[in-house]
């Protein structure tokens, strides 16, 4: 999948990848494209006594509810039907006017809304500063992360307390043979230590503040930056000289994620987005030069496909990759002669998607080519640079339920990254003879991955590694004798003893009779999952062939320590058991995410985990489409649903090509607007248009951001609306300065974080 490609994926507040410690750095080149990785939240909750909304009499003991006189006043959104018409049917929708988002009358209903949230969540506020502070108090504010070598500088991440943001810092070899990263101590002076960002100077004075591009020349003399202050995932680029101080006069606005020096140093390569806000240009702005005389390195016209652009590890070809969700291309530029023609890889043919990773074998530059033709969870074959499209050997065969993710080459090897038995998985790679040993861990559920390897002949490869009960860890593997060598692992604060946490998978029987893997982690001073009926966190995603892995989080640490158990089911149309999962969940086989989801929570209340009135669902962005879904659905099996970013208008968003990534998502859920099939399906499940009359539904909290680019704000403001009126207890919670990830800066975040499981707890009884 290109760099840069935007989907309404989201990384769940609370969760980091193994390898995004608390200062991680991104100082180095992102040298190939990242694999995508989330993790699931942290929460929990408890029954209140009250459904604002109800008609007089209509309580709710199981879930908790109280006496309706003494409640809040919901905000009433007015009903003004706009006509929808497709295929022969026609839907009139109630709160359509609602997406004028500059409207006066719509910002005042959101402000209300908040209100009304803030109101009936105030005897919450003791419960939300007590998690904050034990978010706070486990982790270590000031800390350091494990530094990574690049050229003569080692280049690490500072947080300091009190501080938002991070501090980009670097520090000289001690000599050309240091491979060895310097153990850094926050109490400690670094020698030589240069700041080259400090985060927190940045953002003075505004009220969101995101890095969106990070990069140091190949030369260590200039820095490259990407900000922005509103949450609309558009950065204004600028360079720093790092030898005077100086900002340079060049300015980029509205660029994508992802801006990178060339190799030289004498160009910044980026991309920006058409109206639809897909990356589908990529430029070359020459430092020193006006942004009006941008050279158009690629322009992709179709729709359908997004791009990005990176140059190789090898330095040797700037690689423009094109995508869509069952397509891709790559092109290769010449690194020294940029403003050259690009050369296609492999022509882009409907339903093969590859990628592509540069080396030099014997003196020949090669390719390695992960793709998927006629290969379902693909192969890796190897081919000349000088003809891509000629000969093909194949290095790692085909094999079913075995899904290769990745390649990443080096000067003297490579390292494979697949999944196999649900877990992600990184094996080296032999060039000689296209071996691939497996790198392997104790734990029975984990996560890995590389992270911090921008440099082409390393001895070691650097790792990041993490479980659901192992905090983010980093490790050294020596090439040469295979020792796995710790660097740091993510200090908890506190009492906290990995041994006293367990983790397990258990699998649950789908309607169909599929078999659906389900994770679940507690504290086991509370007994084993089971033993006895527990309150149960259950997490799920299910899209966009997007996998959960077992991932450590600080804030769950305050749901388990309550006796809360946590669950991730792993639904297909995510990617956890191979290609086959993720095809079975998405387009016409979408209902099976859903369907799966409820599976995983009947198999938990019948095999004595827990009860209904004891789950709380949680899922964010497409696994709020899945909240919103199972809400319709299965309504008795929860007692709270938390639908973070949600997805829950689904039909008309993918109706509308004008909107944000609509195009792009056709090949994920259909196309409504043209197939009247698909239309009828995505009618069928859609959760705004699905809300049911005469249920009891669970308590809800809808969280989005104004300034959302991936999933609207309309969209939960909507189906709030719809869910008060059929009586629902509904909250919807809109950051007014923020994006699809939410607020921006650390305490931020965990004050969010902190609201959202103080409300979880108290759909669970356990808020006091």
């Amino acid at each position: 999948m290109p760099t840069g490609s935007a989907r309404r994926t989201k990384s769940s507040p609370g969760v980091r990848h193994p390898f995004t410690e608390v200062a991680w750095t991104s100082c180095h080149r992102r040298r190939r494209r990242s694999n995508r990785f989330a993790g699931p939240a942290a929460s929990g909750g408890r029954p209140r006594l009250g459904v604002p909304g109800l008609p007089p009499g209509r309580a709710d003991y199981r879930k908790g509810v109280t006496d309706i006189d003494a409640s809040p006043v919901p905000p009433v959104a007015a009903r003004r039907p706009v006509p929808r018409s497709h295929h022969g049917d026609t839907f009139d929708d109630p709160y359509e006017w609602l997406r004028a988002k500059d409207d006066a009358e719509v910002v005042a209903h959101l402000e209300a809304e908040n209100a009304y949230t803030e109101e009936r969540t105030a005897h919450l506020s003791a419960v939300r500063d007590r998690i904050f502070e034990e978010i706070k108090g486990r982790t270590r504010e000031t800390d350091l992360s494990v530094p990574t070598r690049r050229g003569d500088w080692w280049y690490y991440g500072r947080t300091v307390a009190g501080a938002q943001y991070g501090i980009q810092c670097r520090a000289p070899l001690n000599s050309p043979d240091d491979w060895t990263p310097p153990v850094l101590s926050p109490d400690e002076p670094v020698p030589g230590e240069q700041v080259l960002f400090d985060g927190n100077v940045e953002a003075e004075g505004t009220d969101f503040f995101s890095l969106g591009s990070f990069e140091i020349s190949n030369d260590a003399t200039r820095m490259l930056y990407g900000i922005d202050t509103a949450g609309d995932e558009r950065y204004t680029v600028r360079v720093r000289d790092l030898v005077t101080g100086e900002t340079l006069p060049d300015e980029i606005p509205g660029t994508f994620s992802g801006a990178t020096f060339s190799p030289d140093g004498r160009f910044i390569v980026y991309t920006t987005v058409d109206d639809a806000w897909r990356p589908d240009t990529v430029w070359l702005h020459e430092i020193g030069t006006p942004v009006d005389a941008d050279v158009q390195l690629f322009h992709e016209p179709d729709d359908r496909y997004w791009v990005g652009a990176d140059f190789t590890r090898s330095d040797r070809y700037l690689t423009i990759g094109v995508g869509s969700s069952i397509t891709s291309e790559e092109l290769l530029v010449d690194a020294d002669d940029l403003r050259s023609e690009p050369r296609v890889v492999w022509p882009r043919r409907e339903g093969v998607e590859y990628s592509v990773s540069h080396a030099v074998i014997d003196g020949e530059d090669v390719l390695y080519i992960l793709h998927n033709d006629g290969a379902l969870d693909f192969e890796l074959v190897r081919v000349a640079a000088s003809d891509p499209q000629g000969p093909r050997e194949i290095v790692v065969p085909h094999r079913v339920g075995h899904r290769l993710l990745g390649v990443d080459t080096f000067r003297d090897w490579g390292v494979v990254a697949y999944r196999r038995e649900g877990l992600a998985r990184l094996g080296m790679l032999s060039y000689e003879n296209g071996a691939v040993s497996e790198i392997t861990f104790d734990e029975p559920l984990y996560s890995v991955g590389t992270g911090g390897n921008p440099e082409w002949a390393p001895p070691v490869l650097r790792l990041g590694y993490g479980s659901f009960v192992t905090p983010g860890t980093v490790y050294d593997y020596v090439i040469e004798t295979g020792e796995l060598l710790l660097r740091k692992r993510q200090p908890v604060l506190g009492d906290f003893d990995p041994a006293d946490y367990g983790q397990a998978r258990v699998w649950a029987t789908a309607d169909d009779g599929t078999q659906v893997p389900v994770s679940l982690v507690w504290k086991r001073s509370f007994g084993e999952p089971g033993a006895s009926p527990r309150p149960v966190h259950l997490y799920g995603y299910g899209s966009y062939e997007h996998s959960i892995e077992p991932g450590f989080s600080v804030p769950r640490l305050s749901l388990l320590d309550r006796g809360v158990v946590f669950a991730v089911a792993h639904v297909r149309g995510g990617g956890e058991m191979g290609r086959q999962w993720y095809e079975d969940g998405k387009l016409l086989a979408k209902r099976n995410t859903f369907t799966d989801f409820v599976a995983a929570a009947r198999h938990l209340v019948s095999q004595g985990y827990t009860t209904p009135d004891r789950i709380v669902a949680e899922g964010g962005s497409a696994g709020g489409l899945l909240m919103g879904a199972i809400a319709n659905l299965a309504p008795e099996l929860f007692a709270g649903i938390l639908a973070d970013v949600p997805f829950v208008d689904a039909l008309t968003t993918i109706l509308d090509p004008s909107l944000p990534l609509t195009v792009i998502e056709w090949d994920e859920w259909g196309d409504p607007l043209h197939d009247a099939d698909v239309y009828a399906y995505m009618k069928s499940y859609s959760p705004y248009e699905n809300v049911r009359e005469g249920v009891e539904y669970p308590r809800i909290l809808a969280v989005t951001s104004l300034n959302d680019t991936r999933v609207l704000y309309v969209e939960p403001a909507k189906w709030v609306a719809r869910l008060r009126e059929v009586g629902a207890d509904a909250l919807l919670k809109c950051e007014m300065v923020a994006g699809h990830g939410g607020v921006s800066g650390r305490y931020n975040a965990w004050r969010e974080r902190a609201f959202e499981l103080a409300w979880l707890l108290d759909v669970l009884g356990l808020a006091e």
